[in-house]
């Protein structure tokens, strides 16, 4: 018979990485109501009489896994959209956009994401001409994996009134050929075109969400921090939250500046909604472009395009009210800052708020700011990160992903500040681990195995990878877990499995600590359990 005191769920037979040095295995976990109220041996747990008794027969259970940077809506649409993911070939690209224009009305946009050309042979980019002659009579709008580069056909570029006299906007740029735009649009460039595209409809946004989440919860995530939300998609996500839709936890950031941060700036955070299932209390800043799409503000040119060295996309007397404002708010700001250029205005940028707002002015002493990304900073900048107190949040995956053009876009010399998570690591960092999916695949074990491997998924390194820059099991499992709730100010309740805590678990199918490196990628969830409910299990 079960009594009241009795536990909800007891876990036991299990292979336990606790992430915590005083106990850091175990073999049993119990849960009452949402939160772990026992850990321990086999032995010890036989006193329980649980209502739930789980046999994991040896799995490995870890506390639960923490997406650091992903973008929720964007996971949701690849599924939806046309995935242009894994096309190896400017064939194989246009093959798969014919498909879908066949399949398509005429006049209707035609709108994907996925595509990278640095694996075609030559690796260039696609031009409006190629897409001509594919879809003369549907805009087509192609953005690449890294979110940051797009690629338009005649008649997008004609609805948005794009031409040779069009000038660059700030922050972008219409990438030309004989003085005439070849269809290729940089960063903030891109909007001339996707605000002409039809906006989709709030069940399709919806579904988004909830196809997105799903996927995350199958992979074995049980927290995600959303990189970036407009007003509309937070209303969504709160409704979506209301209704009982979501279970996972959502740690949200708004994009500034501009009205929706001064809104949000104005209203205050809100922490641990629903339940320890919500909080937003982050402004989400993007301040270049990417790597592969030349767009990262770089110290000096690009190795392979000596004419550019990338560009900001915000300009600094826009941002300095804005950080003192979060600082005396209690606002934490994360800023997307991929080249060395960026990375060191930003520190800068950081600095001159925190000596303009004193501790004592503002509503939270150690604010935790953030810089997503940080792929590429000189040596020199890198111990500043945590004297100034700032956390790289990281995705490792694109350091095994970037690593095969990285060389050529800069050079030997710069490649020692690339992806530098080693070197973050003993200046005295922690590094919140993400995915940024869809940029990238966005599951947990790539990320795990791109962090202590670093090296591409079938095995493979190369000049300039910097094998010394991988990190250790111990580390690359903090990353995704107790580092990521830090980051969040959510370490007193999250990530590591100890009494007290939310019973947050991933349960794996091997022990990722201890196999060979390759066999991390063969690993799958297994069980994903949120507050102590089994939310999702193979």
């Amino acid at each position: 018979m079960v009594r009241a005191e009795d536990p909800d769920l007891l876990l036991t037979n299990g292979n336990i990485y606790t992430v915590t040095e005083k106990q850091p295995k175990a073999e049993a976990v119990a849960v009452k109501t949402n939160r772990i109220v026992f850990v321990g041996s086999n032995k010890d747990a036989k006193k329980f009489h649980a209502a739930k008794i789980v046999d994991l027969h040896g799995r490995t259970v870890v506390p639960g896994f923490t997406d650091a940077h992903c973008h929720i809506f964007g996971i949701g649409e690849r599924e939806m959209q046309l995935n242009l993911e894994g096309t190896n070939s400017r064939e194989d690209f246009l093959g798969r956009v014919k498909e879908r224009v066949d399949a398509t009305g005429p006049g209707k946009w035609i709108t994907g994401r996925g595509w990278i050309e640095t694996f075609w042979k030559p690796p260039q980019f696609p031009t409006r001409q190629d897409l001509d002659k594919i879809a003369p009579n549907n805009p087509v709008f192609l953005t690449r994996a890294d979110g940051h580069a797009s690629i338009a056909n005649s008649a997008a570029l004609k609805i948005a009134r794009i031409d040779e006299n069009t000038p660059d906007p700030f922050g972008g740029q219409i990438l030309e050929k004989n003085g005439e735009p070849n269809g290729m649009l940089l960063d903030n460039a891109q909007d001339l075109v996707a605000r002409n595209i039809p906006k989709p409809a709030e069940g399709e946004r919806e579904e988004a969400l909830l196809r997105g989440i799903d996927r995350e919860i199958k992979l074995g995530w049980c927290e995600i921090q959303n990189a970036g939300s407009h007003k509309e998609d937070v209303d969504l996500i709160r409704k979506a939250f209301e209704t009982g839709k979501i279970k996972i936890r959502f740690v949200n950031a708004v994009y500034g500046p501009g009205e929706d941060a001064q809104n949000f700036l104005r209203e205050g955070s809100t922490v641990n909604a629903f339940d320890h299932h919500f909080t937003q209390r982050m402004i989400k800043v993007l301040v270049d472009g990417a790597l592969g799409s030349r767009g990262a503000a770089l110290l000096k040119p690009y190795s392979d395009a000596q004419e550019t060295s990338g560009f900001l996309t915000e300009k600094p007397e826009d941002l300095r009210p804005m950080f003192e404002e979060a600082l005396r708010r209690g606002i934490q700001v994360e800023t997307h800052a991929i080249g060395d250029r960026a990375n060191r205005l930003i520190l800068d940028l950081y600095e001159q708020a925190f000596k303009a707002v004193p501790p004592d002015d503002r509503k939270i002493h150690e604010p935790r700011w953030r810089i997503e990304h940080a792929q590429i900073v000189d040596p020199n900048d890198i111990p500043r990160f945590a004297k100034l107190g700032v956390i790289p949040s990281m995705q490792p995956s694109h350091a095994i992903s970037d690593l095969f053009f990285a060389p050529a876009r800069l050079g030997m010399d710069r490649l020692l500040g690339a992806y530098a998570w080693q070197s973050f690591i003993k200046s005295g960092c922690i590094i919140a681990g993400g995915s940024d999916a869809p940029v990238e695949r966005g599951e947990p074990m790539i990320e795990f195995y791109a962090a202590v491997a670093r090296k591409s998924i079938k095995g493979a390194s190369g000049e300039g990878w910097h094998p010394e820059q991988a990190v250790s099991r111990k580390d690359a499992l903090r990353m995704f877990t107790i580092w990521p709730a830090y980051a969040a100010f959510q370490e007193k309740d999250k990530g590591s499995i100890e009494v007290g805590k939310l019973a947050d678990f991933t349960v794996l199918s091997q022990d990722i600590m201890k196999i060979p490196e390759m066999e991390i990628l063969e690993t799958r969830s297994e069980m994903t359990v949120i507050g102590g409910e089994i939310i999702y299990s193979r």
